[in-house]
């Protein structure tokens, strides 16, 4: 059976009840998320995102990244440092050079699940492929 909803009207319970055994297992999971939002917000932009979908293809100086993405050395330089400051990425010097690299894989599948969706939806460019890691032209 389908609920009706109503545009006027919000979905809300008519009475006041609280199924314990769900709230009781689903509860300890949904507090342990506290501090996601912030990440999250940072993955809210696509410029971001794309830094981050690079620098999990492989290490990448800042120039590489900005030539990626296709902005500025100095638009790059700052999404790296906001990265970097969020723990996602770490740097190294090399002489006159700074390479940026992934500091937590486990945002990878993050990533990947933004891009599928972005792509699913037409949103992004179909030039990527998830598989391979690298532009066709």
């Amino acid at each position: 059976m389908r609920a009706e909803t109503s545009p006027r009207v919000s979905p809300v319970c008519q009475v006041d009840c609280v199924h314990a055994d769900v709230v009781s297992r689903v509860k300890s999971p949904v507090a342990g998320m506290r501090g996601a939002g912030e990440l999250l917000s940072a993955l809210a932009d696509d410029t971001r995102l794309m830094v981050l979908y690079a620098l999990s293809q492989a290490e990448m100086c800042v120039c590489d990244v900005a030539a990626v993405v296709g902005v500025s050395k100095a638009v790059a330089s700052y999404h790296l440092r906001l990265l970097y400051r969020m723990g996602l990425a770490s740097y190294r010097k090399d002489g006159r050079l700074v390479y940026y690299s992934l500091a937590a894989h486990d945002i990878v599948p993050v990533v990947d699940a933004a891009l599928s969706y972005a792509l699913a939806r037409g949103a992004a460019s179909p030039e990527i492929d998830l598989d391979e890691g690298e532009k066709h032209v």
